[in-house]
């Protein structure tokens, strides 16, 4: 990297301006937040476009998939290098191409624009009066600007969907409503608490009746409902840029107060997903028997192990296809998500998503650098006692093998990525630690440990 130096320069900065800022205290205007968080990325884009190094899946992959589009091929199975996706992302690739931007700018420029999008997006995730503060603090985020900027990796892309769907789906007013509907639980007891068991039965049309208006649309269910939908539309959109927002999809439907509407999320959520791929032979001229071998490589696991945690050490810090050490820690995954949302399953749903994606972190066998982001926008939105512990040192980490590995040869990379990688089991104690253990229960806005308190939403007298 020609501009490692400089881009150094801009993160260790970032990080400071972020620390001063929780010191001080300060509540930026949202024209400052979005001023230095687009300095810093457009200017890193820019340096990063003229690079004489470019990321390998950058040029080898995502490039392929754009133009794959272009050519009316499949971006999963026809082009070079393969795209592991939904067809999504390439057709915006293939369009920037297709206007005649340098792909070394336009590449970047998708990622770029949803992470600057995303900035006021973890404020209003934050919501309270350090609102401003926490969207400050994403737009000086290190390790955002290097994935945006540097890599062009489409993890803002996915989480700027998702962010928006939680933001939705939560609403304004209160963030504290109860977890689960009561409408008819509630009813249904106190019927049999007036009249006794023996009453209700009695009266079982007029409890069905009660049910039914229960169950029926209110104007308060209908704004719900129009929540509810749009939120799963947006997740469902985080989805068709990668696969792995599905572990975001239990926090957006906690935050919806009643069963119906998280009924609608999540058949919202899958309506882009399906359009995309139904579309294939229209937009990428995919045959319709293709579809399927299509659905299978999109599902695939590849058992690419040795970047990082346990499975670097067992390795040696090489890249390695090891089926047993990835099936393994798949089932792993599954079982540590399992136990951490019954812990965190009264806990505040956005504590609940950031506590999963660093679970998921400290037990994954395989990991990119830009997998760190997933849980950034949640971790600065709603930051524990071990958070900036966990975002300098995965920063540190991921800037090393941006900044550092990328001045040698072939050869010296590949000696420098096996301590690198094993190095990486350090951070696990300390994204272990950054979960959001003081916050196992929800506590009421504005408490201690509970979320900040929000301004409801004014109503007509």
């Amino acid at each position: 990297m020609d501009y490692a130096i400089l881009t150094g320069l801009v993160l260790v900065t970032g990080v400071v301006l972020a620390l001063v800022a929780q010191w001080k205290g300060w509540r930026p205007s949202l024209l400052v937040v979005l001023a230095v968080g687009i300095g810093f990325r457009v200017l890193i884009m820019t340096t990063s476009a003229l690079d004489s190094w470019q990321p390998v899946d950058f040029m080898e992959s995502f490039k392929p998939a754009g133009e794959a589009i272009l050519n009316r091929q499949d971006p999963v199975l026809g082009s070079e290098g393969g795209w592991h996706f939904l067809p999504t992302i390439p057709y915006v690739y293939g369009l920037l191409l297709w206007l005649g931007i340098p792909w070394e700018v336009g590449g970047r420029l998708v990622t770029v624009v949803a992470d600057i999008v995303l900035i006021p997006l973890v404020g209003r995730l934050a919501g309270g009066p350090a609102a401003s503060l926490r969207a400050f603090q994403y737009a000086c985020n290190p390790l955002a600007i290097l994935v945006a900027s540097v890599h062009g990796q489409v993890e803002p892309v996915a989480l700027v969907f998702g962010v928006a769907a939680f933001v939705v789906a939560r609403g304004p007013g209160d963030p504290n409503r109860p977890g689960m509907t009561t409408d008819v639980v509630g009813l249904v007891r106190r019927s049999v608490a007036f009249r006794g068991l023996g009453g209700a039965v009695r009266h079982a049309t007029g409890s069905a009746g009660v049910v039914r208006r229960a169950l029926a649309p209110r104007p308060d269910d209908r704004r719900v409902l129009r929540r509810a939908l749009l939120g799963g539309l947006l997740m469902g959109l985080a989805l068709c840029a990668k696969s792995w927002p599905i572990w975001l999809i239990p926090g957006m439907l906690l935050l919806l107060p009643t069963v119906r509407a998280r009924l609608a999320a999540l058949v919202a959520t899958a309506v882009a997903p399906i359009f995309f791929l139904v579309t294939l032979p229209i937009f990428a001229g995919t045959s319709l028997d293709q579809i399927p071998e299509v659905i299978k490589v999109i599902q695939d696991i590849r058992p690419i192990v040795g970047e990082w945690g346990y499975s670097a050490i067992l390795v040696g810090g090489d890249w390695t296809l090891s089926p047993a050490i990835a099936t393994f820690g798949t089932r792993l995954i599954y079982v540590t998500l399992l136990l951490t949302a019954l812990l965190w399953r009264r806990a505040d749903p956005v504590d609940l998503t950031t506590a999963l994606l660093l679970a998921f972190m400290v037990v994954t066998p395989r990991l990119g650098a830009q997998y760190l982001l997933w849980f950034m926008p949640f971790l600065v939105a709603r930051p524990t006692r071990f958070a900036w512990p966990a975002i300098i040192g995965v920063s540190l980490w991921a800037g090393y093998g941006y900044l550092y590995m990328t001045q040698f040869d072939t050869t010296t990379w590949w000696n420098l990525h096996s301590v690198w990688a094993q190095c990486s089991v350090v951070l696990l104690p300390i994204l272990a630690l950054a979960m959001p253990w003081e916050r196992l229960v929800s506590r009421p806005a504005g408490t201690p440990g509970g979320p900040p308190p929000r301004t409801p939403v004014s109503t007509p007298a």
